[in-house]
């Protein structure tokens, strides 16, 4: 509209530059807000219950305690945790949704065809939690409890001895084909539902060899219930000192660990990013929380975004080669 009264024109000017101030000092109020001065959601990309889950609900408690703000955990299951990881991803970036997801994370990208997000251009990571491992183990009645006594006996009898993992691929079904495929062994792969089933049959006798997590499996070995044969992992676990690596027993591309992280949608603001992995690399190794972690058989961490990062990276190209070389993918 033109103002023919220039008295007009220069209220209107100045009308325009005070808009415009408020509107930058919104703004600037905004990426300046203390963090965090609402609610954090933890998401997890799968089903209530289980280790992860723990572990989510562990951490939210201590930062309510530090930062008096509650923290939700919102378990969001599904194809192979993708479900739950894409929503953070379409998170907005202010890091209040947060994922805590484990090393599914760097392998899915090589399981789906579309998983539709980019999972290490599409994150911030923010701490690395703690470290599991997968361990390959036998029923009490296997005539043999040693890797090399196992490979010779199934070399011997091709096809008489199926394994079974913790589902379709998992870290213990990719790691059962890496070993028929670095061992020359003739196996079938039973794929249960989880690892609770698989350690009722590994107990049972149903299916005598299985691939399963240290977690699901402590209480059994403990027990006497199964028998650790070889774990995964560059040295031995904390948790089972006594049990040889698959590295020490010859056999390579066993040694990334199962890790569990958080990570925030790509473009949260750095400040907060770092004050999240401050808190939670501090969390993690409080000597309470490091009891309840080990109580869960979880080795804590507690790190840098930089130093997650590269956990990332490197387990993404180790796994994208692993999975490439042993022909597995999912629909």
């Amino acid at each position: 509209m033109l103002m023919k009264n220039p008295g007009s024109r220069l209220r209107y000017a100045w009308m325009l530059s005070a808009v415009l101030s408020l509107g930058a000092h919104g703004i600037a109020a905004a990426d300046s807000e203390t963090y965090p001065s609402r609610p954090i959601t933890i998401v997890v990309p799968s089903a209530a219950g289980n280790v992860n889950d723990a572990t989510a609900r562990l951490i939210g408690d201590e930062l309510t305690k530090v930062w008096n703000q509650p923290v939700i955990v919102d378990n969001r299951p599904g194809a192979g945790t993708t479900i739950g990881t894409r929503y953070v991803a379409n998170a907005p970036k202010d890091g209040y949704t947060a994922l805590l997801t484990f090393t599914a994370h760097v392998q899915n990208p090589s399981l789906y065809p579309d998983i539709g997000y980019d999972a290490l251009n599409d994150f911030e990571a923010v701490s690395e939690v703690a470290l599991s491992s997968t361990i390959l183990a036998v029923s009490p009645n296997f005539p043999v409890k040693t890797l090399p006594e196992l490979v010779e006996l199934v070399k011997a009898n091709p096809g008489k001895y199926p394994y079974g993992s913790y589902g379709m691929g998992t870290t213990g079904h990719i790691l059962g084909e890496l070993l028929k495929k670095e061992a020359g062994l003739d196996m079938e792969h039973i794929a249960y539902k989880g690892g609770a089933p698989l350690a009722t049959d590994l107990v049972a006798g149903h299916v005598q060899i299985g691939l399963i997590a240290v977690g699901t499996a402590k209480a059994l070995l403990d027990a006497g219930k199964l028998v650790p044969v070889a774990i995964t992992g560059s040295q031995r676990s904390a948790l089972l000192p006594n049990v040889p690596t698959f590295l020490e027993e010859g056999y390579e591309g066993f040694e990334p660990d199962a890790w569990m992280g958080l990570l925030v949608p790509a473009g949260v603001p750095q400040d907060r990013v770092q004050a999240l992995s401050k808190e939670i690399a501090r969390i993690v190794k409080e000597p309470a929380m490091e009891k309840r972690l080990m109580d869960l058989n979880l080795v804590p961490v507690g790190n840098t975004p930089e130093e997650f990062k590269k956990v990332l990276h490197d387990d993404y190209a180790k796994w994208t080669q692993v999975i490439k070389d042993v022909g597995i993918t999912r629909q």
